[in-house]
């Protein structure tokens, strides 16, 4: 039994350059069309830039996720 007010979560994990974003952009495509609210949170270990054109945030968004957080070693945002 699912206990009241849980919120399902999926990970992706896994080395630079092997697609994380490109399949994550494909899951958040089908979980809205699906009618899901949908939520990111991109680990950056080297500082990050939010919300550039190409960039992993841009691309969550893009692809439809209603909020993007990025985590870097010092801030969040």
């Amino acid at each position: 039994m699912k206990p009241q007010g849980s919120v399902p979560v999926v990970s992706f994990v896994g080395k630079s350059g092997v697609g994380k974003t490109t399949a994550l952009e494909l899951v958040i495509r089908e979980l809205k069309r699906r009618g899901r609210r949908v939520g990111t949170v991109k680990h950056d270990a080297h500082g990050f830039d939010m919300d550039r054109p190409g960039k992993d945030s841009w691309r969550h968004a893009e692809a439809g996720s209603d909020a993007v957080l990025c985590r870097g070693r010092t801030r969040w945002r």
